[in-house]
Parts: C-alpha cells; structure tokens; sequence
C-alpha cells in the first residue's frame, strides 16, 4: 500500500521534531539529574571612593582570583580573547561541529593531537572541572557546555572565562593578572597588555610573566601582528602596541586601611567586589602623619592611635585608621583602635550641655557654681582638684570643668541623656544602662571612636544623627538613605558650636598658643581617668575628625591628655586636609536670637543688675524669669543683726541689698576664705521658724552603708553642710542628741557605732533636716 506524499512530506518533518523533543528531554532530565555548579570562589576586593584598590584577600582556596565583572570587559579584551580563542563564539551553542570535523580529521590523518576544537564555553566547562583530558571526559566537558549555554548569557561565560583563565602559580582570571603584573585593572589596559594577558593562559608555564618576558613579548608581537593582518585592530593601535616594553613584574596585591578591610570582610563575607567610601588621597595623608605622629610619641611609652575622618554631608568614612603600624605586634598593632571600646573622658559634655539648653535649664552666659558638691553620694571633682566658684555655662564647657557638667546633667535627668546616646548608635551605652550613673558625663562609660565621630557630626548637622556610612550603596539602593534622627535641636547644636569654636581656651596644645596654624573648628578634648585615653574630636562644615591616642592594653602614661597629646595631630589632619576651612562655617540657625542677660546669673536682668553681657537664647525655650541675684534685707543701723517680717521693729532698721547666694555658694567662699558680703545673724528674739529647703546635708549621704572592721578604731565621718547667707551657726545631732555646734561652713567628724545612725543638723534659722546611714561590722 503507497502513503500519499504529503503524509511522507508530514513524516519526515514530524520524525525530527520528535527527535529533538525526545533529545531536549534527556538533556533536562540529566540536566536536573547532574546540575551544574558554578559557585566559583573568588577573591575579595575593596575598593576606594575613585575606584581604586585597598585591599584585597585570596579566595577561599587560597587562589589570587579576583572577579571580572561585566562592566569592565573593554571592548579590546573581549575582541582579543574572542578573536584568539573562538571566533564563532557568538554563533554556536556551545560546541562548534566543524571546529570538532577539522580536528578529529587532523589528528587522524597525522596521528597525533595537532588542533583543537575546544570553544570557550568548552573551556569554561574544563576550567570548572579540571580532569584528565580523556575522550570520556570530552563527553562530559561537552555536557557541561551545552548546560552553561543553557543557564547563562555568552557574556557571562565570557566572564567566567575571563575570571577562570590560569596564569601561572595562584593566579587566575585576568583582573588577578592585570592588578598583580600591570599594576592596573582591566578596563585600564593598553592594547599591548591586553594581548600579553591573552596569550599566556594557552601556554602558563613557558609564558610565565615576570620570567619569560622576552618570550612573552615574542608571542604577544607575533599575535599582534597577526590581529594586525586580519584588521581586528586599527594598524595605529597595532604600532603602537609593537612599540610597547613589557613591564610585567609580580607585585603585591595592595593592603591599605587594614583594620577597614578586615572590619568588612568579618561584615560582608559572601560580598566579592564592595566599593567603600574611602578617599584614597585623604586615606594616605591620615596614613602618613599619623604614623610619623606615632613615632615621636613612642619616647612617651604611648604606642597606640586611631583617627575617623567622616564628611559631614554625606555621613561617608572618608579614612579609617585603626592603628598606624598595623603589623606592630609587640604593641597590639592589629587592634582595631575605632572599634576599641574606651573610657570617653569629657568628650560627652558637649550633648549633656545642647541638652540642658533644650530643656530650659540653661543658656550659655547661665552662671553654675563650680564648687564641691554631694549627688546623691556622688561626689565630683576637676581634672586639676581646684574650683572655680562661679562660672558661666560657656566657661564651664571650654574649661571641662566637672562639677557644673554633673549639675546640668542631674538637673535633666540622667535618662534623657541614655536615651540620646541611644539614639546615636552608642552600643555599649546600651548594654550598660542600667549600671550608669552621673558619671557619664566624666567619663564613667564605654565607648568607641566611631560613636563619638557620629555623635559630633550630628552638631555639624543641625543636631540630627546619621549612621556612619562605610560602603557605597547600590544604585537601588542609593534613595533609601536612613532619615537622620533629632539628637538636639538645631539651636542648641549652633549654641554648643560656637563656645567649642574658641580659639583662646586652656586646652590648646602647647606652642599653639597665639598661632595662626590652628584650623576654624569646634573641637573638644577628653582625658579619661588614670590618663589611659586621650581624646580630640573636632568638626567644620564640611569634616569631622576624630582623634584617639593611649595604650591599646590601657597602660596609663603620665604625659597623656586630650590637650597636649591628640589635639596636635587634630590640627595636623585638618590643615592637611581641608586647609582654612573655606566655606565651612557653621551659618547660625533661624530659631537663635539674641538679649541682654545680668553677668551675675546670666538671667533677664532685674532693676539691680547693672553689668549686662549679650547672651543667645531659644524663645518660649530658654530662662525667662528675671535676674535675683541681690536680695533685700532689713538691718539694724550698725548692720550687725538681720531682721524679717516677723521680727523687723518698726524704726532703727535699714534696707541693704546683699548677694541672694546658693547655700554650695555660700560653704565654699567661706571654706576658701573668700570674702563676700554675707547677711548679717538673724535676730535672736525672732521666734519664727523658717521652712524652706535652704538647708541639706552634704555629707554624710542619706542612705549610704558603711563597713567598719574594728569599732574601737573605726574611721570617722565627715559632717558637712550646706545652708543659705545669714546662717552662722548650725546643730549637729546623733541618734537625737545633740553632738557638736558649730559654724555653717566646719566640718565636724564623728565616729560611729554599728547599727541604723540617725543625723541631722539644725540652723539658727529653725530649719532642721535628717539622714540616715547603716554601719555594719565587718
């Protein structure tokens, strides 16, 4: 029986159809079956701002194999690479059967291998599985190709091959060998290069870079010319290219920022290519003078460093300096200085001030008594054991004077502070919260250097927070930038900037005193306890610097301070780096205004005050009742007896106007012998008793719990208070007996017994207050 011939024509178009879905099956089922693996392991690179190469780190098997990606491809490389190795690579799927013909026919007749017909792709299959070439093994390479082509681009198995390619030793890929022998990366290579770097991975070893140069050279010339012959190149480019020495010789990968790199290598692990936002430029002069610093401090036994240079504008890590001798082993040079956590010194200051601004507590003419104070057991002292007395928020803050700082700080409360440094990225703040006290703002903390650059660039910024930035973003990423978060007001920060911009302050480092070489910045030093750390952070517009200088195994040195010691190189950074600071001064912002305030208090001046001094001010935020520093006081006519409203008679009296001082006043000028008009004793006959709180125990503190090893011979106590102008006699009592009357300013010890101590003290006034202490035996 004859089929017509169109059910022939249908049979041998369906017969192959057939085939071939049959033959795609069977790929897919082996496919799925033996998946490809193409995780290559690649090196790590970090690379600066400009593009640049910090760092860079060997793969996990210990290859120098670093990823080629797309967009470096220059059209050079890939025409060279392609026109070498595959012409048609573009045009077969993976295997090329006439290039398979031409070979199985010539090595037949000749008897021996003398083409190939590897493709690229074929290439990139071996590369990834390295076995003994065998015609079984060709089988499976021919698999795996037709699985790449099925999986990715032919650019991307270009790239695969790009990055795979041997070049002799542990390098491999061709950024490897163009970064490790040209000192460059691809898409900076000459034509000359490009061509060297694609005929050595046919023959790696004869052609070793480095070693066989002249016959490199030889090869790279006669492929060359023959690019040459088949017009691959322009003849100029090609002469050009002749006419290029090979300069190829095994260098170092480069190893800059060390404490960096490692930071985001343990950060990223899996990331292959992460550009960060170093300026290479700014990263090397930080480099260099700190390390020539460092040198001249090693006569002090001071061996350790750190420097952060952040840009206020962007938030971006500009240079990051762990340690300036990162290979320093005897002196623990790989500890990460930026990352250390520190004692932060007085280098909190500034925000507990910006706070008690914000609060209404204070503006910067505020008058605060730097004087010996008790809060709630705490009891501070200066840097150098003296006190000032009376002294404006202003002083008080370029002098990093204690007492006043503490005082504003328990004046609003040491929570709001926690919950701003909180908010500004302090880690270890945080874990330690419920442990802190109010000597936070002394130093009684941890922190790290780059908490501390964070914090300042946020005055830079109107007072908002910012996450440092360390790594550029993606593209998609780049407009999900984190939305900076109020630590203080605008006002305030400007308030805080402006006292932190003086130039004529204590803290300047000998021999800059007078000299023109101190750059237009805010800046505050830290010195924390046992001069274990010294502290410089200074800031403009445009940069925050961030200096810390001590011992990473926290050896304290005597000659370590903030002032003497890390501000120089402060200064040093910010001349080098942003030279007079033009443009970078801070602009006043629109909530500050000015008024006249009383120099006395530092309030709106009263009818009384007349010596007045200029003061900024947050309307509807800032102090507004009036000034009362002078009280008006009913005297006899010799002045000798005080008088009320219950007792005043009606004539024989006078009205005299004396100084309104605060009861801590009022004990250190008379504990210092400072002489002050003091209101004259209260009439005896008065038998009024006054109920205000002008009269508190300093010491002992109510509450305090005391050990004693031996009552016979227990130590004694201090009994000490404070009380108003006018008092002159106070009663001390013990357990209700009366113990010891004496003046308002004496101290008076006891010794006490074991159990529950009742103390309280009475003035002359009628005010009486108590407190109670438990002394155990131990």
């Amino acid at each position: 029986m004859r089929f017509p011939a169109r059910w022939l024509n249908r049979k041998r178009t369906l017969y192959p159809l057939l085939a071939g879905g049959a033959g795609l099956l069977l790929f897919l089922l082996l496919d799925g079956l033996f998946p490809l693996r193409a995780n290559v392991p690649y090196s790590q690179l970090l690379y600066a701002r400009d593009g640049s190469v910090l760092h860079g780190f060997l793969s996990r098997d210990d290859k120098w194999r670093m990823k080629t990606e797309l967009e470096e491809i220059i059209p050079e490389l890939r025409q060279a690479i392609v026109h070498k190795e595959d012409k048609y690579f573009y045009w077969h799927p993976g295997i090329n059967p006439v290039a398979i013909a031409r070979a199985a026919f010539n090595n037949t007749t000749t008897g021996r291998k003398t083409s190939g017909a590897s493709t690229i792709t074929m290439q990139v299959a071996r590369l990834l599985e390295p076995k003994k070439r065998t015609y079984a093994h060709k089988l499976t390479e021919v698999f795996r190709a037709l699985q790449l082509e099925w999986h990715f681009s032919k650019d991307e198995i270009l790239q695969l091959y790009l990055n795979l390619v041997p070049y002799g030793g542990n390098v491999e890929g061709v950024k490897s060998a163009s970064l490790l022998y040209f000192g460059r990366l691809p898409d900076g290579l000459s034509l000359a290069q490009i061509v060297t770097l694609a005929i050595v991975p046919n023959r790696p070893t004869s052609l070793y870079l480095g070693r066989n140069n002249h016959l490199v050279r030889q090869e790279r010339d006669k492929w060359l010319r023959r690019f040459g012959a088949e017009s691959v190149f322009p003849q100029k480019d090609i002469a050009d290219a002749l006419a290029e020495p090979l300069e190829a010789r095994r260098t170092e990968v480069p190893r800059l920022a060390p404490h960096f790199a490692w930071r985001l290598k343990r950060e990223n692990p899996d990331a292959v290519n992460l550009t960060t936002t170093l300026r290479k430029p700014v990263q090397d002069k930080v480099q260099q003078l700190a390390y020539n610093y460092h040198k001249r401090l090693e006569r002090y036994n001071i061996h350790n460093l750190a420097v952060l240079v952040v840009n206020n504008r962007t938030s971006e890590v500009e240079a990051y300096l762990g340690s300036p001798d990162f290979g320093n082993v005897d002196h623990a040079g790989q500890v990460d200085g930026v990352r250390a956590v520190r004692s932060p010194g007085s280098t909190l200051k500034p925000l507990v001030y910006a706070l008690g601004i914000d609060a209404g507590k204070i503006t910067p003419k505020t008058v605060l008594a730097d004087v010996p104070g008790n809060f709630s057991g705490y009891a501070p002292e200066n840097f150098d054991r003296q006190f000032n007395g009376p002294v404006t928020v202003e002083k008080a803050l370029v002098y990093s004077l204690n007492i006043p700082a503490v005082k504003v700080l328990h004046d609003i409360g040491l929570p709001v502070l926690l919950e701003k440094l909180k908010k500004a990225g302090f880690d270890q703040i945080a874990r330690d919260e419920g442990k802190l006290g109010l000597s936070v703002t002394l130093g009684g903390c941890g922190v790290r250097l780059e908490e501390l650059a964070g914090l300042y660039a946020s005055f830079a910024n109107g007072g908002k927070f910012a996450p440092l930035r360390y790594v550029l973003p993606h593209q998609k990423e780049a407009t999900d930038s984190v939305r900076p978060v109020p630590v203080v007001s605008e006002t305030a920060a400007f308030m805080v900037s402006s006292i932190l911009s003086q130039a004529i302050r204590p803290d300047l480092p000998n021999n800059y005193q007078s000299s023109y070489h101190v750059p237009p910045v805010a800046w505050k030093t830290g010195t924390s306890y046992g001069r274990r750390d010294a502290w410089s952070i200074g800031y403009n517009r445009q940069y925050t610097i961030a200096v810390w200088v001590g011992n990473a195994d926290g050896t304290g040195v005597r000659e370590l301070t903030g002032a003497d010691i890390a501000t120089p190189l402060l200064f040093h950074l910010f001349n080098s780096i942003h030279y007079n600071g033009q443009g970078s001064r801070l602009p006043a912002p629109p909530g500050l205004q000015f008024r006249m305030v009383c120099n006395q208090s530092g309030l709106p001046p009263g009818p009384q005050c007349t010596h007045q001094v200029a003061d900024t001010y947050i309307p509807l935020v800032s102090p507004v009742q009036t000034c009362g520093h002078l009280k008006e006081v009913a005297v006899s006519v010799d002045e000798k007896m005080s008088y009320c409203k219950s007792c005043q008679p009606a004539s024989g009296v006078n009205q005299k106007w004396y100084p309104d001082l605060a009861p801590e006043l009022v004990a250190f000028n008379q504990s210092h012998g400072i002489a002050y008009a003091g209101v004259p004793p209260h009439n005896p006959a008065c038998t009024r008793i006054f109920d205000d709180e002008s009269l508190w125990i300093v010491s002992p503190s109510d509450g305090r719990e005391y050990i004693i090893m031996d009552e016979d011979d227990a130590p004694e106590l201090l009994l000490s208070c404070q009380t108003c102008n006018g008092v002159q006699r106070v009663y001390w009592y013990v357990n209700d007996k009366l113990y010891r009357t004496a003046g308002a300013a004496e101290k008076v010890f006891f010794r006490p017994s074991p159990g529950t101590v009742k103390i309280s003290c009475s003035d002359d006034k009628g005010r009486n207050t108590d407190v109670r202490i438990v002394v155990r035996k131990g």
